[in-house]
């Protein structure tokens, strides 16, 4: 397969103009994050930058997560996001489940129709996580009936946890088993050990048992800054066993993974490690599921 032939939804990629929205993670020179030194990406990266970072790999749709903004440009970021155009499709924003006025918040968001769902982080990586005790929303009541509301209102969630995490984000997600749920990052497997693997596998076997639980494989340059095929090859294809093609999709986490590596590599990886799956499930897995799951 060549590559012009790899028709795709890139279901987890970000965008932002710094003129027009306070990002205080990317305003901040200096200063290290979990996925290391953002210097390079620390600047606008625009729809024409994402559409110029591969001549062969263009995705036919795509998927905008929310990427940092202020809790004040919350509904300023979606908004902007609604005005790009050809890309995203669907847009996960940020707001916190946990507000008193989060109907609000959502009416809000939902101005802009490409609005899908909402991210809002349980777990970045443990150093960064003690800073701000992000994981404390696993025992929120307000967190809880924040996730509630969505599943009614036929919203969806994007889960970014760490490995440690899983049994308290399990026992969460039984308490809503009508809203739908992708994990992002592939379930963050930061220790690449073969007992943190085992680990990490063990969890994604518990999620993958909810009802509405899904997969996406991105930003996996994270976690392993030198990767190449043969290092992805594992993560990808057990991914797809424990999920199945189904409840499987790939995003690229530009530009964050930018700092790792090219987007045409990057699909090109994805490509080849799935060769030997049928073309009715490699439909599934780079374009039906996102499609199903954000209505695109």
């Amino acid at each position: 397969m060549t590559s012009t032939d790899l028709h795709f939804v890139d279901a987890h990629h970000h965008l932002w103009d710094l003129g027009h929205c306070n990002y205080p993670w990317l305003m901040a020179k200096g200063k290290m994050r979990f996925f290391g030194d953002p210097g390079p990406i620390q600047k606008n990266y625009l729809i024409d930058d994402f559409l110029a970072e591969s001549p062969d790999y263009r995705p036919a749709k795509s998927v905008h997560i929310q990427v940092g903004v202020a809790a004040t440009d919350e509904v300023k970021e979606t908004a902007w996001l609604q005005s790009q155009q050809p890309y995203p499709h669907a847009i996960v924003a940020a707001t916190d489940l946990r507000a008193k006025k989060l109907q609000t918040a959502l009416e809000a968001h939902g101005q802009s129709d490409r609005l899908r769902g909402f991210r809002q982080i349980l777990g970045r990586h443990e150093l960064e996580d003690k800073k701000h005790g992000s994981d404390a929303l696993l025992k929120d009541t307000d967190f809880l009936q924040g996730l509630s509301l969505l599943a009614a209102q036929g919203l969806s969630f994007d889960l970014q946890m760490v490995p440690p995490q899983m049994d308290q984000v399990v026992a969460l997600f039984k308490q809503v088993p009508t809203l739908p749920v992708v994990l992002c990052h592939a379930g963050s497997p930061w220790d690449q050990s073969q007992a943190g693997l085992r680990s990490w596998r063990e969890g994604l076997e518990k999620f993958a048992a909810l009802p509405n639980t899904y997969c996406k494989l991105s930003g996996l340059g994270m976690f392993n800054p030198h990767w190449n095929e043969a290092a992805l090859r594992p993560i990808i294809l057990q991914v797809l066993d424990t999920f199945g093609p189904t409840r499987v999709m790939f995003g690229s986490n530009f530009p964050v993974d930018k700092l790792y590596n090219n987007y045409g590599c990057l699909w090109q990886t994805y490509d080849r490690v799935t060769a030997n799956f049928s073309t009715t499930e490699r439909q599934q897995m780079f374009c039906t599921t996102a499609e199903n799951f954000y209505r695109i």
